[in-house]
């Protein structure tokens, strides 16, 4: 299983870029818990520490397809390093300032936010400009998701780790330098200077004129509401059986799941197209949740966790496919900058839907909303099956309508197959 991972790692640049994005972001992953943990440290409410962490959140959902346009037509140096230094800045502005200010604390987050650097979309255009075939970018996807997984699980436990040895002051600056040295690394590498996009039609629309990427949008707009619904019942389950520590074994099984699912999927090479694998993905995604609801002890709820994560990362991986098979030429990183925005409005519009549910009927009917949001999303994919397919690339380096490799073409493997 591991053998196609490793011969990703061992190509040049890979380990390099794959580290570096994964460290570039940790600010992003763990924003929510720095800052709910600072605002609590300072001594402000739980309900200003929400408000601090939905305004981060809410800019960041803007800011990710604006500079992913930009890197599109301006490199990834030119706007992701001075993005990164920005945010960067804006948050150690934050932690220096603290609460007392309430417009320059949300001004601080708010810019840094919008300022954070789109390098998961960037590393995405980047595969295929270092690896040497389709099925090995196939692969680098897979194993994105999973080192994804990785991140969103041991960020937080680093910020936690910090706060109990120094402050939480301390974490959010920390946790901002680290991420200013991840995103350096990537964006003076080779491949992140020497990239660039295809040569772009000019739209205003940019990468959402394609039909097939605004289906998926709309498909992994539910599959983020189920997560962050998912999120609110499990709180609400954990405290009829055993508080905290329950919780934190229901979202470790999730992300233990999606991790065995994401290194399952990306082990072997799949035939057919990824469009209909994907929604397959989304069915077993949906199904997944279904068991949740029937609500047993703790150890086999966190079974049951693990079962629905399993398709998680699959479908992510396979998205990512669908994403650069669909996004109008010389938008491949404004796609997937969408594609991050898309999930993070569904996560925060999961989360403000499943708290009046668990509040009104309990962590029973809590649980069925990701299993509806599930279901949506697998509705919405089927629905738009035929638009995916009048957009899809087909054999040759041609597409149906406008579509072609993403990335600069000299470096990809379709030119070079072509060639």
């Amino acid at each position: 299983m591991a053998a196609g991972y490793m011969r990703i790692l061992r190509t040049r640049h890979a380990m390099r870029l794959l580290a570096g994005t994964l460290l570039g972001r940790l600010p992003n992953a763990t924003s929510s818990i720095m800052v709910l943990l600072f605002v609590r440290s300072e001594g402000g409410s739980y309900s200003l520490a929400g408000g601090l962490a939905a305004a981060y959140g809410v800019a960041n959902a803007v800011g990710q397809p604006l500079l992913g346009r930009l890197v599109d037509l301006y490199g990834q140096l030119r706007v992701q390093l001075p993005a990164a230094l920005g945010s960067a800045l804006a948050m150690v502005a934050f932690a220096v300032v603290g609460t007392e200010v309430l417009p320059a604390a949300y001004a601080a987050v708010v810019l840094g936010g919008l300022a954070t650097p789109p390098l998961e979309g960037g590393l995405r255009a980047l595969w295929p400009s270092i690896l040497r075939d389709e099925s090995e970018v196939h692969t680098a996807y897979a194993m994105d998701a999973v080192a994804q997984e990785v991140m969103f699980t041991l960020g937080p436990l680093l910020v936690s780790l910090c706060v109990s040895l120094w402050s939480a002051r301390v974490a959010v600056l920390l946790i901002s330098l680290l991420g200013v040295l991840g995103a350096v690394s990537v964006l003076v590498s080779r491949p992140s200077r020497e990239w660039r996009s295809a040569p772009r039609e000019a739209h205003w629309l940019g990468a959402l004129r394609s039909p097939g990427l605004l289906a998926l949008l709309g498909a992994f707009l539910f599959v983020g509401v189920a997560l962050g619904s998912i999120a609110v019942a499990g709180v609400s389950y954990a405290d009829g059986h055993g508080g905290d520590v329950v919780y934190g074994w229901l979202m470790a099984g999730l992300g233990f799941g999606a991790l065995v699912g994401g290194a399952a999927y990306g082990a072997r090479q799949w035939a057919g197209a990824p469009e209909r694998r994907l929604t397959v993905l989304l069915a077993l995604l949906a199904a997944g949740y279904v068991p949740l609801l029937a609500m047993p002890g703790a150890v086999a709820m966190t079974g049951l966790a693990v079962l629905a994560g399993l398709s998680l990362a699959p479908a992510i991986a396979c998205a990512f496919i669908v994403v650069d098979r669909h996004a109008p030429r010389g938008t491949v990183t404004e796609a997937f900058s969408w594609l991050v925005t898309t999930f993070t409005v569904g996560g925060s519009l999961g989360t403000a839907a499943a708290g009046p549910v668990v509040e009104r009927g309990g962590a029973g009917w809590g649980f069925a909303v990701p299993g509806c949001a599930g279901a949506a999303a697998f509705l919405v994919l089927l629905a738009t099956n035929g638009v995916l397919a009048a957009t899809q690339r087909v054999p040759g380096g041609e597409v149906a309508v406008e579509n072609d490799r993403n990335g600069a073409p000299e470096a990809g493997f379709s030119a070079r197959h072509q060639a």
